[in-house]
């Protein structure tokens, strides 16, 4: 529901015309019914072990832990980290860059139970 928010909020803020906006609209709301009904009908033919599944599944995971991971470092910690504030002082960079790499080891610590 937050991503339907924050997605229409985007949309209309945008400098598109009506067209391509219903258009946007419409693809985001149709892709949950499409994802569902693909669901359904591969789940007959779709085998948990099966080498070709094992291997999309861990492609996909990957894809999206790659795209996690540029969203946090590129979009969320460089506006950070390029700030006047953390530009000034020295100090306070090392101990953000220690406070990123403790908590980057800290999810690798948690992962191992996830």
């Amino acid at each position: 529901m937050f991503e339907g928010m924050g997605l229409g909020g985007c949309i209309l803020q945008a400098e598109f015309g009506l067209k391509v906006k219903f258009i946007m609209a419409f693809f985001f709301s149709a892709t949950t019914p499409f994802g569902i009904a693909l669901g359904i009908g591969l789940s007959n033919v779709y085998s948990d072990s099966s080498p070709a599944a094992l291997i999309v599944e861990g492609l996909l995971n990957a894809s999206s832990a790659g795209l996690l991971n540029y969203m946090a470092l590129v979009d969320l910690l460089a506006a950070d980290f390029l700030g006047p504030r953390l530009q000034a002082d020295m100090k306070l960079q090392s101990w953000a860059y220690v406070a990123v790499l403790f908590g980057a080891g800290f999810m690798a610590l948690m992962a191992k139970w996830a």
